[in-house]
């Protein structure tokens, strides 16, 4: 997220009808009648449109944003070093919604807000170890819905993950345009995702050439990164390259450098974010003596995604896009 140009992000035709002052249907009436979602394999009843929806984190918050629901929040928490929000398709929602807090969300701001409906996820906002919960939540009557990526699959309790990432950023689209009566807004976002993928995957390496890419998260004992159920699967895929974490069956987790060394990646994705910069981040990784042969350090073949490229979100096609480019690129040096 640092230094965002929104003329790149506003390529896609389905993110310019929402963050490039398009016009867009009008959202549902608050009296509408209930609506049933799916969400992380349960049935969920609305009783309403939801009116001061607050959100956690900026990929979710921008789910909002993209669909055009500014008017139906009413703030969202999102630590301060997500990146510079000042050149972003949805400038406008940030500048008009509320920033409750610069950590996560907590039951007073909830309450404070007057919420009616909480947009969250495990590990985005909702979290055990403190009680926010959506069953928590539930008792003090409000209603929440969970970000379909980290969702639990059921596999341990607390790995991440029931469906392909791409597929939970549509299906959380398709129930949020639902429940907020945006049915053809989401759709048209939706088909023009998927149009701006296909594009950069009929331009992608045969699969014999695909360049085999790690992501690195943070961490120097242990390395954070992304398994086969967090966006960077896709993005990875989808862009021309193999996740080398492909078969650890979780979102977004950790793993041992030496597991790294042995599938001797010929790429490194950065997620940028935090107190430790994208080019700290690289130092450390080419000075890293146990990764001196693997080949993405040999050859410094380090690319460098913001975290909301990362998290399910509606900027993931351009992040698909401008990675494509680099692991074209990549493939043709060979």
């Amino acid at each position: 997220m640092r230094k965002l140009i929104a003329a790149a992000l506003c390529l896609a035709a389905t993110v310019t009808a929402t963050g490039c002052g398009a016009t867009v249907e009008k959202s549902a009436d608050t009296e509408s009648s209930s609506v049933t979602l799916t969400n992380c394999g349960r049935k969920v009843t609305y009783d309403k449109v939801p009116g001061r929806v607050v959100t956690n984190d900026v990929g979710i918050t921008e789910l909002m944003f993209a669909l055009g629901l500014e008017d139906r929040m009413a703030g969202f928490a999102m630590p301060d070093d997500k990146g510079d929000l000042t050149g972003v398709p949805w400038k406008d929602g940030y500048d008009r919604v509320k920033w409750l807090s610069k950590d996560q969300l907590t039951k007073e701001n909830v309450l404070d807000a007057r919420a009616d409906l909480v947009l969250a996820g495990w590990n985005y906002g909702f979290r055990e170890d403190s009680g926010f919960t959506p069953d928590a939540l539930k008792k003090l009557g409000i209603p929440s819905y969970v970000l379909t990526e980290s969702c639990r699959n059921g596999r341990t309790g607390s790995s991440r993950g029931i469906m392909p990432p791409l597929d939970a950023l549509y299906a959380d689209l398709t129930n949020l345009g639902k429940l907020f009566g945006v049915e053809q807004r989401a759709a048209k976002l939706i088909a023009g995702f998927k149009k701006e993928i296909a594009d950069v995957r009929a331009k992608a390496p045969a699969n014999a050439d695909r360049p085999k890419v790690f992501l690195y998260d943070s961490g120097q004992d242990q390395p954070f990164t992304s398994g086969r159920y967090a966006a960077p699967e896709q993005i990875i895929s989808e862009a021309g390259g193999v996740n080398v974490m492909h078969d650890v069956q979780d979102s977004w987790t950790t793993v041992g450098w030496e597991s790294v060394v042995q599938r001797d990646p010929e790429v490194i994705v950065i997620c940028d974010y935090g107190d430790v910069s994208a080019e700290q981040k690289k130092k450390f990784l080419l000075s890293y003596a146990p990764l001196r042969n693997v080949s993405a350090v040999k050859h410094k073949r380090i690319f460098v995604l913001d975290y909301v490229d990362l998290v399910e979100s509606p900027r993931n096609p351009s992040a698909i896009a401008r990675l494509g480019a680099y692991l074209r690129t990549v493939a043709e040096e060979r």
